[in-house]
């Protein structure tokens, strides 16, 4: 129940969303005749959210509240790497590994198996639909083991669906293997509510958090030319907001 809430939240905060409200509240307050306002006030929703600083304030907002703690003379037991860079349909259809603007993920993880910094890895990511062939988890256990990581040291959690479950079911895993120093790997504006979760599991995590995409506006004001891209940094952002009040709304974190 509570993932196809957060699936129905997810669209309900998009601007695209509210921008298409104003326009269907303006078409029901005048019965097909749409008031000025209605498509003006769309405009400037759309065009509000897809400007590169506006963009780069919310992202920043929720970057800067990850805290980077992992400890570089630690050898870790295992390290934990978190689902939502791939894309799923586009792999599914060539067959081929197809990762979005979180690759930074899996690369970092790479990095810290390769120079044995952590021993193990688990990787929590499961499908993003039922029974849909595409399970994250095991895609990217394969591509790190083409990268030359040994199989033997990568674990697959393939179940989990949001934060919440990839905190439960590697605190599953955690506990079978008897795992003690972790190293917890995702996106900056995603760890604070990723380490959240798994204190509230149980797991004590020192966190790696990777993928920055915010900048220090001091140093650049960025485009006042409306972007798609600066519009989906925008959804993402306020999305992840949200995603916060409601986890420790309902006790996840």
């Amino acid at each position: 129940m509570f993932f196809v809430l957060s699936k129905t939240i997810d669209v309900l905060l998009s601007p695209l969303s509210w921008a298409l409200l104003v326009l269907l509240a303006g078409m029901v307050h005048r019965r097909g005749v749409v008031p000025l306002w209605a498509p003006l006030g769309a405009i400037a929703i759309l065009v509000f959210f897809s400007l590169e600083p506006v963009s780069n304030a919310l992202v920043r907002r929720v970057e800067l509240s990850a805290q980077r703690t992992d400890r570089p003379a630690t050898t870790y037991d295992a390290v934990i790497l978190l689902g939502g860079m791939l894309q799923d349909r586009p792999t599914e259809w060539t067959g081929m590994p197809s990762y979005n603007e979180h690759a930074e993920r899996v690369l970092t993880t790479f990095e810290v198996l390769h120079a044995d910094h952590a021993k193990q890895a688990i990787i929590s990511a499961g499908s993003s639909t039922p029974d849909f062939p595409v399970i994250e988890a095991r895609v990217v256990a394969a591509q790190l083991e083409r990268w030359g990581i040994e199989r033997s040291r990568l674990i697959v959690e393939d179940r989990s669906r949001n934060t919440r479950e990839n905190a439960l079911f590697s605190k599953q895993l955690v506990d079978a293997h008897h795992f003690k120093r972790l190293l917890l790997v995702t996106s900056a504006a995603h760890m604070p509510r990723a380490v959240d979760c798994f204190h509230k599991a149980g797991l004590d995590v020192d966190a790696l958090p990777v993928d920055y995409l915010s900048y220090d506006p001091s140093q650049s004001s960025g485009s006042f030319i409306p972007r798609a891209g600066a519009l989906a940094d925008s959804v993402a952002a306020l999305r992840e907001l949200v995603g916060r009040w409601i986890y420790k709304l309902v006790g996840y974190g």
